[in-house]
Formats: structure tokens, sequence, C-alpha cells
């Protein structure tokens, strides 16, 4: 669903990409093991949550030292491949099979007692996830010890007891929450506030350059220029130049530019052309068709007609 821009204006950055993208929870998967077992799964440009729900097992990442993972703990996963197992030293199978058939979501091995793992899959729009997954580490675990973390659990507690109960509109509130786990999780790792973690994502939890896109997201058509923002949070132009580079990893208006780019695509292709490419060019702040024209083509590498 995309947002009218009224409607818009009241959200915080987060919620603004999330809505404006379409973001939306695909399939809740479970698994079930005993003894020795590993499963390998490829990277896809989507970003999945993975809670252990009961016992201990290993996540093994690329170029990443195993993590040992220990009842309560979730994670999520952007577009990396994977491998999940009872001992890091086991040979991995391909996991992906198991789940090949869209009504295969519980996977047991052996009588399923040891360990238990809760999945659950996010879709985002092709061509814009990276936008999103690119915010994030490849690989974010939820320290329990967090902010967040209680949220975390709560949510987690819910989808728990819903999946284990048949009731009328399960699936619709399973959905539901696996997308609470999912923002909730994001949430916990902005309310980390880490220097050291560059993207936009992270970068909320600064008080200035948070403040900054949410200005930039909140009035997305306003021809914000790097002193107006920077006088609007209170810092010198080259002092908040500087600061955004190094959370958001990209100079104030590339961002704003990318990001009003990526919502132009998104409103083409929502429209199948009854938006005018004119009305879309003024949407994300754009007097000249020309102009939106040039920068659409200078992000994607092709026009905007070819996705009106």
């Amino acid at each position: 669903m995309i947002l009218s821009r009224s409607s818009r204006e009241a959200l915080d950055p987060l919620s603004d990409v999330l809505s404006a993208l379409g973001v939306r929870s695909v399939r809740s998967t479970r698994f079930e093991a005993s003894g020795d077992w590993a499963l390998a799964f490829p990277g896809k440009a989507r970003l999945k949550f993975v809670a252990l729900l009961r016992g201990r097992c290993w996540m093994l990442l690329p170029d990443h030292p195993p993590e040992a993972l220990t009842e309560g703990d979730v994670f999520l996963i952007g577009d990396t491949p994977y491998t999940v197992a009872s001992d890091p030293a086991i040979e991995p199978v391909d996991g992906a099979p198991f789940y090949a058939q869209p009504d295969h979501d519980v996977l047991r091995l052996g009588d399923g007692l040891q360990t238990g793992l809760l999945g659950g899959s996010v879709d985002l729009a092709d061509g814009d996830a990276a936008f999103i997954l690119e915010a994030l580490p490849a690989f974010l675990r939820v320290d329990r010890a967090s902010p967040g973390a209680g949220a975390v659990a709560r949510t987690l507690a819910c989808l728990e007891a819903e999946l284990g109960e048949d009731r009328p509109g399960a699936p619709l509130i399973t959905d539901r929450l696996a997308e609470i786990l999912m923002v909730e999780a994001i949430r916990a790792h902005i309310a980390m506030g880490a220097e050291d973690r560059v993207g936009w994502i992270g970068a909320l939890a600064d008080r200035q350059v948070g403040a900054a896109l949410r200005l930039m997201h909140g009035e997305v058509a306003e021809p914000w220029t790097v002193a107006r923002l920077a006088a609007r949070v209170g810092m010198s132009r080259s002092a908040f130049s500087a600061r955004f580079v190094a959370r958001v990893g990209r100079p104030p208006l590339d961002y704003l530019t990318h990001w009003r780019m990526v919502l132009a695509r998104r409103l083409l292709s929502v429209s199948q052309g009854r938006a005018p490419i004119a009305s879309v060019a003024a949407e994300v702040g754009y007097s000249s068709q020309s102009a939106f024209a040039h920068a659409f083509k200078r992000t994607f590498g092709y026009p905007p007609r070819s996705v009106a």
C-alpha cells in the first residue's frame, strides 16, 4: 500500500519506508529437531527472522565466527547465505528443498524434542529491497539485555501461542505478529545506538541525524539544502554533513535523492500507468519532469517511463 502525502506526514522514517514499500510477512515456518543436523540456506533479497524457542544450536555465516544460540534468542538475516546446525562441525545439507512446497511449513528431524526454531520471511519489493537491507547488518542478533528485548520477547510469546492454536483467523494474526516481531527487532537494533554502525536505520538513534531523517521523510517534497537541514537540527553545515555521512554512509542530499527515487518508482509501479510521471515527480519534490527523469535514470539506470 502506498500512502498519500497527507497520511505519510506523521510517519517516522522507519514506518515511512516499511509502509511505502509495502513490506509484508509472507510465510512462517517451524523447525523441530533432535540429534545431529545442519541445514544450509541460500541468500535471498528478503528479511528473515529466526527465533530459538527451545534448546541450543549454532548459526554460521560467511566471514563471521560461529554464533552459539540459546533459548529465547531472536535474530534477523538479510541477503546472505547461512547455516543453522546442532554443531558447527557437521557438514550441512541443503535446507531449502524441505520448505519448497507452500504448504510444507513444519520440518521435524528425529523426535523433534531437543531444538525448536520459528522462522518468518518478510517480503521486500523487487528492486527496493536494498534500501532496507543495506541499512541493516546481514546478521542482527537481538541482545537480551538491550532496551527493546522485552518487547521482542513478548511478541514472540504471542506468536508462539498463536501458532500452537487452531483458531479462526490464525494465519492472519500470525502474519501480523511476524511483521511486528521484525519491527521490534529493528527497534532493538536502533535502541542499541552503536556509533560504529553505518546505515540510516541505525542513525535514527542519533539525536541530530535522526531529526534530519525525520524532516526529510516527513516533508519529502520540500526543497531541502544541507544548510537548511543543519540549521533545523542545530548544527553547523560542515559538522552536520560530516556526521550524517559517518552515520548514514552517504551525504544528506544524496540520501534524500535516493529515497525520492525509490518512492517514485513504487508510486509509478503500483499506479500501473494511472499516475502521470509529472504528478509523481511533483510528489517527490521535482517541478521539472526532465530533472526528475534525469535523477531517476542516474539512480536506477533506466527512465521512469519504463516503470509507468
